[in-house]
């Protein structure tokens, strides 16, 4: 079986008491599955460390939605890498076309932010992907490649085993339109090609997600896409119905 992770991006959403039932119905459905995929959930930051608690010793990996770069400072509102750390985060989801578009961050940012991740000993879930104008223009792989070498410049090879990619075309995130089958095949080859280019050890290893509208009505098809080994989830993770039946899908392909 490949390698898999499912990972459900909460966004702003969910009380605390919303999120923290969402959680432990996902950990009870997971306490009665033996998973050999890996199983991820990001909250808001408001609800990191409470989740913590309710899935300590669980399968369930826990990851934030961002991260500062620096360890500590007076940046009003940030949370740092270690901080996560220290509540128990493995994963942080970096540079989500939500925080580059509403938020402006650049790939230099994006970046410091990954080295950072790395270092600190989080598994970056890093974000890349076309808009709609850039993919008319047939400027797909010029974006993809871009973000690639400029996010992971001065990574070092050793730190790369914990690197996760997430391939996100921003026309497909939260519209309920996913992209063809053939465009995901097309654009995770690419991704795959790419780091093979720039890492020959380490490119073949590197984990690469598909997220875009992935739900449990395409899940099976587009998790069955041989360079596709997993999902970032944004809406359907919200649902422990919905996210569940994605990793069900998940558990059956070889």
């Amino acid at each position: 079986m490949k390698q898999m992770l499912i990972a459900g991006n909460w966004k702003m959403h969910k009380t605390l008491k919303d999120a923290l039932e969402l959680a432990y119905q996902i950990k009870n459905w997971v306490a009665t599955n033996n998973l050999r995929v890996e199983v991820a959930i990001c909250p808001p930051f408001a609800f990191l460390y409470p989740i913590a608690e309710l899935i300590k010793e669980s399968q369930i990996g826990l990851g934030a939605q961002n991260c500062h770069y620096l360890p500590e400072g007076a940046f009003t509102g940030e949370i740092s890498p270690p901080m996560l750390v220290s509540i128990g985060c493995q994963y942080v989801i970096i540079g989500h076309s939500e925080r580059r578009t509403h938020f402006n961050e650049s790939n230099e940012l994006i970046n410091k932010k990954i080295i950072s991740a790395l270092n600190f000993g989080l598994k970056p879930i890093f974000c890349i992907g076309e808009t709609l104008e850039e993919r008319k223009e047939g400027r797909t792989f010029d974006i993809i490649e871009n973000q690639i070498k400029s996010g992971l410049q001065s990574v070092e090879n050793k730190l790369l085993h914990k690197l996760i990619i997430a391939y996100e075309p921003v026309w497909a995130i939260g519209t309920g339109i996913s992209a063809k089958t053939e465009q995901i095949e097309e654009a995770h080859k690419f991704i795959r090609k790419t780091l093979q280019e720039l890492y020959p050890n380490a490119g073949d290893n590197i984990l690469i997600l598909y997220g875009g509208s992935l739900n449990g009505g395409n899940a099976k098809e587009i998790l069955s896409i041989s360079d596709v080994h997993g999902g970032l989830i944004g809406k359907a993770s919200l649902d422990n119905r919905e996210f569940t039946k994605i990793i069900e899908y998940a558990e059956q392909i070889d």
